[in-house]
């Protein structure tokens, strides 16, 4: 489980530091590598799913948007400066409960 939940966090600290690095080079002007590094590192993220113990792509995917809006939350407070409300913070939790129910409901 702590395998998991680490590999979850390193794509969601992937894809969105990859997404702002290009968001910094397209609309704010930052230089091509900016876009550049912002690109490698999308492309590492498309990797690190594939390194999750669960069988199912579909499944894998589902929980880890749970976990990305957990992490998008998180950046936007942190990086952003933009704190958030009871509301965000609600939001993320129904997804952390949604994300256990996913990968580590009993199955037979």
């Amino acid at each position: 489980m702590v395998t998991a939940i680490f590999l979850f966090v390193i794509a969601g600290l992937a894809e969105i530091g990859g997404g702002y690095l290009v968001w910094l080079w397209l609309r704010e002007g930052r230089p091509l590598m900016y876009g550049i590094f912002g690109c490698l590192i999308l492309v590492v993220y498309g990797v690190i799913p594939t390194l999750q113990n669960f069988p199912s792509f579909g499944r894998v995917y589902a929980a880890y948007g749970g976990v990305f809006i957990i992490l998008a939350v998180l950046w936007g407070w942190g990086i952003d400066r933009k704190t958030p409300d009871f509301y965000d913070w609600l939001g993320a939790a129904i997804c952390l409960v949604g994300v256990f129910i996913m990968l580590w409901a009993p199955r037979h």
